[in-house]
């Protein structure tokens, strides 16, 4: 089998921690809903979802919400963010 590195792309992203935070792409699940988020036990009417390529994404409180090479929007957990990506320093 083959071994390929990702090509160092430089995306936009922003951390989601609650429904004040609510950019445009996010839409506010059910403020009804009282069943628990399978990624993270807290009550999903806390939540956010955000429609992906794959389709709608559960946001849980404190996932950054990357904005892809073609504009389209995904959540990602802090953990796999933290490894995956680190800041770019602008020059001045």
């Amino acid at each position: 089998m083959a071994r390929y590195r990702k090509k160092p792309v430089v995306i936009e992203a922003e951390q989601w921690f609650c429904l004040a935070d609510q950019p445009g792409y996010v839409t506010r699940w059910s403020p009804h809903d009282v069943a628990l988020c399978k990624h993270c036990g807290g009550y999903l009417k806390e939540h956010g979802q955000v429609l992906t390529l794959e389709g709608s994404h559960i946001v849980c409180p404190g996932d950054w919400i990357i904005t892809g090479v073609v504009g389209e929007h995904y959540p990602c957990k802090p953990d796999i963010f933290e490894q995956t990506y680190e800041a770019v320093v602008e020059d001045t």
